[in-house]
C-alpha cells in the first residue's frame, strides 16, 4: 500500500500564529502499525512524517490526530505520533470499555483528551449497524462517567438526526460532546430542516462543540456550494464552539482528494473576519483541547 498523491500548498492568507487543524489521521507504516483485519476500507499510507510536513507547509502551529476506524481499537499509531510531538499535538482514541485505569492514565499523559463514537450510515439514513473496533452512542452512555473523571470529552461522528434525538441523555452526562463533520446532515433537505435547526439550537445554548470540516456533506467539489449555507448558519449560531479540521489524508476519495491549502481559502471566503478566523483556528482549540498559551 503506498501513499497515493495529495495536493499540497500553502493557503493564500498565512495562518494566525498557534492554528490548529482539530482533524486529521494518521497511518502507517503498515509494519509497524498494521491496520485492522476487519477494517470497512484501506487508506492511504500516511504516515507521522507526512502529516507532520502537512501541517509545516500549510501553517499549523498545532495538530490533533483522530484515531480512524481502519485502526479499530489499536491506537498504537496515534500515540506513537502524540509522544513524538507532545506540546504540539493532541489526540482523539478509541479503545475498549476494558481498558485498564494505567493504560487511560498513561494516555493522558501524551496528550489524549477525548474518545470517538461513531454511529453512522448515508448522511440521509438513521442509522447503520455497528462496525468492529468502533464505540457507537450506547458505549458513550457506559463511558461517560469515566471521560468526565478523565476530563476528557466525547467526539461524536453520527448521522444528525441521530444525534439530535440521542442528545438530551448525552448532555446529562456531564462532559463536553464535540460533533463531527458540521453535524454530518442531510445537505438536500436544506438548512431549514427541523434536524438541523435541533442541531444549531444545541450549538448556540453552548452545549456542544461542532467541527468544520465540509467535504462529508457535500459531493459539490471543490467549492461546495450545497454546504454553504448550513456552514453560514453555524457560523451565526456560535463561533465560539466552532473548530476548523482539514480531514487529511481524505480517506475514500482517492479519485478526487481535496488540497488543505484550498479548503483553507474556502474557509476564509467565507469566514471574511479576522477575529472569527483566529477565534476557529486558535482560541477554540486553545480552550478544548488545553494547549498551553504560547506554545
Amino acid at each position: 500500500m503506498e501513499m497515493q498523491p495529495r495536493p499540497l500548498r500553502e493557503p493564500s492568507k498565512p495562518l494566525p500564529a498557534l492554528a490548529c487543524d482539530t482533524h486529521a489521521h494518521v497511518f502507517g507504516p503498515f509494519d509497524r502499525f498494521p491496520l485492522a483485519p476487519e477494517r470497512r476500507y484501506t487508506p492511504p499510507l500516511a504516515p507521522f512524517e507526512s502529516y507532520l510536513a502537512m501541517l509545516d507547509l500549510v501553517g499549523f502551529d498545532r495538530g490533533v490526530v483522530v484515531q480512524a476506524a481502519a485502526n479499530g481499537f489499536d491506537c498504537r499509531g496515534t500515540l506513537d505520533a502524540l509522544a513524538r510531538a507532545p506540546r504540539r499535538l493532541r489526540g482523539i482514541v478509541v479503545v475498549p470499555l476494558e481498558t485498564p485505569d494505567s493504560e487511560i492514565d498513561a494516555m493522558s499523559l501524551v496528550s489524549v483528551r477525548g474518545l470517538r463514537f461513531t454511529e453512522t450510515a448515508a448522511p440521509a439514513a438513521p442509522a447503520a449497524p455497528k462496525p468492529a473496533g468502533t464505540l457507537d452512542l450506547a458505549d458513550l452512555a457506559e463511558w461517560g462517567p469515566r471521560l468526565r473523571e478523565l476530563g476528557w470529552h466525547a467526539q461524536i461522528w453520527a448521522n444528525c438526526q441521530r444525534f439530535v434525538k440521542a442528545a438530551p441523555a448525552l448532555l446529562r452526562l456531564n462532559i463536553p460532546l464535540v460533533v463531527d463533520h458540521m453535524g454530518y446532515f442531510n445537505a438536500a433537505a436544506g438548512v431549514g430542516d427541523p434536524v438541523f435547526a435541533s442541531l444549531l439550537e444545541l450549538l448556540s445554548s453552548g452545549r456542544i462543540w461542532v467541527k468544520l470540516p465540509v467535504i462529508r456533506n457535500s459531493t459539490l467539489s471543490p467549492n461546495y456550494a450545497d454546504v454553504r449555507p448550513f456552514h453560514d448558519a453555524l457560523l451565526r449560531a456560535a463561533p465560539d464552539r466552532l473548530l476548523w479540521g482539514s480531514d487529511w489524508p481524505y480517506i475514500g476519495l482517492n479519485d478526487d482528494p481535496p488540497n488543505v491549502g484550498a479548503l483553507l481559502d474556502l474557509f476564509d471566503r467565507w469566514v471574511d473576519d479576522d477575529v472569527l478566523r483566529e477565534k476557529i483556528l486558535v482560541d477554540n482549540p486553545t480552550a478544548l483541547y488545553g494547549f498551553c498559551e504560547g506554545s
